[in-house]
């Protein structure tokens, strides 16, 4: 690991704890030449999985796709940035537990949408909006209804 002060390239990890989530490690650094110290953070990385898109296409799993989906679901919500990590670690989490090579978007779309429905409404309502292509004024209006039936039972 290079020192983002100095590029020297060696590094003594001085401190590791384990993330609040549970699947990340923050590792605290020190730079062997000019003493700086900084963090990084180990995580697990979604390898060989290939999503098959509508069209038929496949393409190698993406997480900045998963998470630009996301942020825009998420645009001036209340989430914070450890919240948000751990929600994409839950899906990506949930990919990994089918133990398969390859995956649908249909399929990440499901898992997205069940995570967002108990995190966040609004933010439901925003990515099932485009995910589901609502053909009219009354399905979307059907989808709020539903969702906010539920809160309310709760």
């Amino acid at each position: 690991m290079k020192c983002p002060v100095c590029n020297y390239q060696e590094t003594k990890v001085v401190d590791s704890r384990e993330g609040s989530d549970g699947i990340t490690i923050r590792r605290r650094r020190e730079c062997l030449k000019c003493g700086f110290r900084f963090s990084t953070y180990e995580q697990v990385e979604l390898l060989e999985v290939s999503v098959i898109k509508r069209d038929g296409r496949k393409e190698a799993y993406a997480r900045e796709k998963l998470e630009s989906g996301l942020k825009k679901a998420f645009e001036k919500r209340p989430i914070g940035n450890e919240d948000f990590r751990i929600l994409i670690n839950k899906i990506e989490r949930n990919i990994q537990a089918r133990k398969k090579n390859e995956i649908t978007s249909q399929e990440i779309g499901e898992l997205v949408v069940k995570e967002l429905k108990k995190k966040d409404p609004v933010a439901y309502i925003r990515f099932a909006s485009v995910y589901r292509a609502f053909e009219d004024l009354e399905s979307f209006q059907r989808e709020i209804n539903a969702v906010f039936k539920k809160k309310r039972k709760n």
